[in-house]
């Protein structure tokens, strides 16, 4: 529980060894990464580790969401920015990509590219929507978090 005037949020979640069923875990080769995610009030996400690692490539991966976390704390960013700054969005689309690499004898995230293609409204100011991108990046909650590059690419398109 935070205490009155903390800025501090809490998020919670439940993960659930679903692959258990199927066996424990005797061989790192042969044990089931599929597992679920519940979050109190939303669907239950299942999960599992990426194809690389073993897991079933038709479920959400940890990199697959830590990549579309940044996307979408990105857009939520720049929406809002956009709102206050009299430029109308009228259409975002991002296709982000994330490298991961092995750097000081471990695999980590190197980099995440977001490719924002934002529409905005006749009337509202190309350079200023162009600029916001970089204010966005700054205050995301998720890539202030993290310790690699985040870069944007963005393409703005007057309507």
């Amino acid at each position: 529980m935070t205490s009155p005037g903390s800025t501090a949020h809490r998020f919670d979640c439940r993960l659930v060894w679903t692959g258990a069923q199927k066996g424990g875990t005797t061989r790192y080769e042969a044990y089931s990464r599929e597992a679920r995610i519940e979050i109190d009030g939303k669907p239950p996400l299942p999960v599992s580790a990426a194809p690389a690692f073993l897991g079933d490539p038709a479920l959400h991966n940890p990199e697959d969401l830590l990549v579309a976390a940044l996307s979408a704390c990105h857009f939520l960013s720049y929406a809002a920015l956009c709102a206050r700054s009299g430029i109308e969005v009228v259409a975002y689309e991002d296709r982000a990509e994330g490298t991961m690499d092995k750097r000081d004898g471990k695999m980590r995230f190197t980099e995440v590219v977001l490719r924002p293609r934002v529409t905005i409204a006749v009337g509202s100011d190309v350079e200023k929507a162009r600029a916001l991108h970089e204010r966005a990046h700054a205050i995301c909650f998720i890539a202030s978090s993290v310790n690699f590059d985040v870069r944007h690419e963005p393409v703005i398109i007057l309507a």
